[in-house]
């Protein structure tokens, strides 16, 4: 009987050793079958707000939250002090709208509802209008009080407290906003082909923007490229273009993505990123 015991607790040890050996990182698919997905910004980086409503909102439109859960964490590059003070990178503005998002997403934790409210202040920041963002409550039907109780609380400080913890805690450390990770994966400077790593990574039915074809040409969807071999990757390397390697292969284009040109061949697929939005792809 004490030899079971014994046995027992150290089973129970072991797996509280590798629960807790789990990184920030580690974040698997989630439980629904979709892909993880986590934006880390701040609210009033030019970066991450161009990102935000020139690219991500169009996740809302193409059915691409059909494959992945998004995550916002509004935190960034700020930095607490002993006292528990948070000090942001442009100041107390963006302190104080970083805290708002925060105060939304808990507000109205539907990703639809505040991503909305969320996307509306980006637009107002993008046009420097970012001290009217009280005007998205209207704009979206949504009721104030909730989150201005919050921000002006000391819920709203832990929330943003608890956001940077979130954020300190990547591995790896973030180096930049914004900073996207799928499933558990940083994409560093790729952040802006998010929508080509959610559809390689998802493995249910793929959502219409993972079908997109351009019309009228023999074009491949994103599904497709991603799915063609392990030259679509995660790590940065992948998208290094070995010219002698890519003899006999065709160039297609992908409007989907439309920084990249991919290069398909009978098992793999090269990416080379366009010099310009407006250039086309090599011959």
């Amino acid at each position: 009987m004490a030899a079971r015991l014994h046995h027992f607790l150290l089973l129970a040890a072991l797996l509280l050793l590798i629960g807790g050996a789990s990184s920030a990182g580690d974040v698997v698919a989630a439980g629904n079958g979709k892909v993880r997905m986590e934006l880390y910004y701040e609210s009033l980086c030019p970066d991450s707000f161009e990102f935000m409503v020139d690219s991500l909102a169009r996740v809302f439109k193409d059915g691409l939250l059909d494959a992945a859960d998004l995550t916002l964490v509004p935190y960034g590059n700020a930095k607490v002090d002993a006292h528990g003070a948070i000090t942001c990178q442009r100041g107390p503005d963006e302190c104080l709208l970083n805290t708002v998002e925060a105060c939304a997403i808990d507000a109205w934790p539907d990703v639809n509802v505040h991503f909305g409210f969320i996307n509306c202040m980006e637009e107002l920041a993008m046009e420097y209008k970012h001290q009217e963002w009280q005007s998205c409550f209207q704009k979206q039907g949504l009721h104030p009080k909730p989150v201005m109780e919050c921000y002006k609380s000391e819920h709203g400080h832990k929330l943003s407290l608890r956001y940077g913890r979130q954020t300190d805690a990547l591995l790896p450390r973030h180096t930049s906003v914004p900073w996207v990770v799928v499933d558990g994966k940083p994409l560093y400077d790729n952040f802006g082909d998010f929508v080509a790593y959610i559809c390689k990574a998802y493995k249910g039915r793929p959502p219409k923007i993972c079908q997109h074809k351009q019309p009228g040409r023999d074009h491949p969807t994103v599904q497709q490229a991603a799915e063609a071999g392990n030259r679509v990757g995660y790590n940065s390397s992948d998208f290094v273009l070995n010219d002698a390697s890519t003899t006999g292969l065709t160039w297609r284009g992908l409007m989907t993505i439309d920084n990249l040109c991919f290069l398909s061949g009978p098992d793999h697929v090269h990416i080379r990123e366009r010099r310009t939005a407006s250039s086309f792809c090599p011959g």
